[in-house]
């Protein structure tokens, strides 16, 4: 891959969360490495993943489905909310 996506880190996040079922989010730039993310991590986890495909606007563009963790890739942090 052309990035350091952190993949490994993102196995770390969905162990620890003993995630079943993760939806990956990235942004538009990142959509055509998305099968490539899903591989990487497919061989790494016993989650169910799944690519979310419609638009993004954002690390505040956060995609309702039901899942138990939303990973995105390629979008700042939002600061934490107090």
């Amino acid at each position: 891959m052309e990035y350091d996506l952190e993949l490994d880190r993102i196995v770390e996040e969905i162990k620890k969360a003993n995630a079943k079922t993760v939806l990956i989010q990235l942004g538009d730039g990142l959509k055509p490495q998305g099968t490539q993310v899903i591989d990487y991590l497919q061989k790494r986890t016993e989650a169910q993943l799944f690519l979310w495909a419609d638009s993004c606007f954002g690390v505040c563009d956060v995609p309702q489905a039901p899942v138990d963790l939303v990973i995105q890739v390629g979008h700042n942090e939002l600061p934490p909310n107090f």
